[in-house]
């Protein structure tokens, strides 16, 4: 018997250009059989799909869960929201240092004291990214990889000068990194070293170990801020763009692909690149270094908001929003396949925190990032096929590619043997973007307003349904992945 039986789907499948009407089998948590007509006595259970569209779970591959708020309560407010946009796995970014838990230390010490804080809370599966802010943590990669399945690490490139929402001399209180660190280039290049020391450590793992850029280059962002501020011209998200400007990004990009040259670090993702330049920064340092495997990300925000339309101060985000030619850019790179994959970036901010409580129209005094993981998955669809990408496509770019980076080998497709993780979609249904909709603890979204078409009906998390008609159901069921799954 199977446990389950998903009957009249449109089965969406990665790699599979074409949609196939098929029912779904599932049992103990995995995909067990797809075929165009299962008996449904052979099932425990039987759910008619009354011919949606089925994609794979999504994976959401950057989010922040508890960067604003306590991480017992972020991620369960936050894994909820995400459910119900058809995300079934999502991984966070983590570090020490202000935000977060606002301590630094070993991540022996650390890292246990997330894994306790999330253990039962979150309603999809997750996993941690971890960033490596002292010499310590650089130390401490083959045992994360070893002993809690880490087996992905970020830089921050703009910490240099840069505190999270702007300019920041403080760099050690903020980072809470020894006194005589100092979190720059030398740094960047030792993490590199690092984690491909930890590939060499861990052959049979190397394919899925891998290091995230956040490109974006100190020394430019703090002469432009100067600018914009005294020249005076600009203000909101206009001026933000300006003081953080696209060649920063592509700046940063070609100096961590140098860095990755040298230092043999050949698992190389570019994080949300934001801009025309980025890319094309990208792209070049592609065809330079070729023995580098680069990975290209952009966000749900960055394709569908520009500094016109963000919300005003609520689109506040590192990188930040950029004008409608950069947002044009960005989908021309997604259809040339030049993208890997679509996340959210989601970092629930809520409005009391979000703007200055003085003077909440100055976007300087704003805090960046917002959350929107709800929207991934029917943003891009929506956005995606006015513009002619394929459903398999969108299956790609939101669980596939960025399962198969990270090591989550039981995740991202519809196939015997996988995790049924399942989202049913209605491509039909038009809906419009309201905060207050949403099941996030943020009360607005840079997204207000903005109309979809394509709304996650039904969600199963390894067969077990997580959302029932837009809305959760269940208990949080979400485990941590320690990667690579198998």
């Amino acid at each position: 018997m199977f446990d389950l039986v998903v009957k009249n789907v449109r089965v969406v499948r990665p790699n599979h250009p074409e949609v196939e009407s098929l029912d779904i089998a599932i049992k103990d948590g995995r995909f067990a059989r797809l075929g165009p007509d299962i008996d449904p006595s052979e099932a425990s259970e039987v759910v008619d799909g009354d011919g949606l569209l089925a994609f794979p779970g999504v994976v959401d591959a950057h989010m922040h869960f508890g960067i604003y708020h306590p991480l017992v309560e972020d991620i369960e407010s936050e894994s909820r929201a995400a459910a119900t946009g058809g995300v079934t796995t999502g991984i966070s970014y983590m570090r020490t240092g202000q935000y977060y838990l606002n301590k630094g230390g070993s991540y022996a010490d650390f890292f246990p004291e997330v894994l306790d804080m999330s253990n039962g809370r979150s309603y999809v599966d997750y996993a941690y990214h971890l960033a490596p802010m002292m010499a310590e943590h650089i130390d401490e990669i083959p045992d994360l990889v070893d002993r809690f399945g880490v087996t992905s690490y970020k830089i921050f490139m703009f910490y240099g000068s840069h505190g999270l929402h702007g300019r920041s001399d403080d760099q050690s209180s903020f980072l809470m990194t020894p006194p005589g660190e100092h979190y720059d280039i030398a740094h960047f290049e030792f993490i590199m070293r690092g984690v491909r020391a930890a590939m060499d450590r861990f052959p049979d793992k190397a394919a899925g170990i891998s290091l995230s850029l956040h490109c974006e280059t100190a020394e430019i962002m703090r002469a432009y801020t100067t600018m914009v501020e005294e020249a005076g011209e600009l203000s909101g998200l206009a001026a933000y763009d300006a003081a953080r400007p696209p060649h920063s990004e592509g700046l940063a990009v070609t100096i961590a692909s140098y860095l990755a040259h040298e230092t043999d670090c050949t698992n190389i993702n570019l994080l949300h690149l934001s801009s025309a330049k980025a890319i094309d920064a990208a792209m070049r340092m592609a065809q330079v270094f070729p023995q580098i495997d680069f990975r290209r990300e952009v966000t749900v925000s960055h394709l569908l908001a520009d500094v016109d339309s963000a919300n005003g101060n609520f689109g506040k985000v590192n990188p930040p929003i950029r004008s409608r030619e950069d947002v044009e850019a960005l989908w021309r790179a997604v259809l040339e396949g030049n993208v890997d994959w679509v996340v959210s970036d989601h970092a629930c901010c809520r409005e009391e925190m979000k703007l200055d409580g003085d003077d909440p129209e100055n976007v300087w005094l704003a805090k960046s990032g917002f959350g929107g993981t709800e929207f991934l998955l029917s943003g891009v669809l929506s956005e995606g096929t006015k513009r002619g990408l394929a459903l398999h496509r969108v299956a790609e770019l939101t669980s596939w590619n960025p399962a198969q980076r990270y090591g989550l080998y039981t995740k991202g497709t519809i196939e015997e043997g996988y995790d049924a993780d399942l989202v049913l979609v209605d491509p039909d249904e038009t809906f419009t973007v309201r905060a207050a909709d949403s099941e996030s603890a943020q009360e607005y979204s840079p997204l207000e307003g903005h109309e979809m078409k394509g709304r996650v009906k039904h969600v199963f998390l390894r067969g077990a349904q997580i959302v029932h008609g837009g809305r959760v159901v269940g208990a949080a069921a979400g485990r941590y992945l320690s990667r690579p799954t198998s």
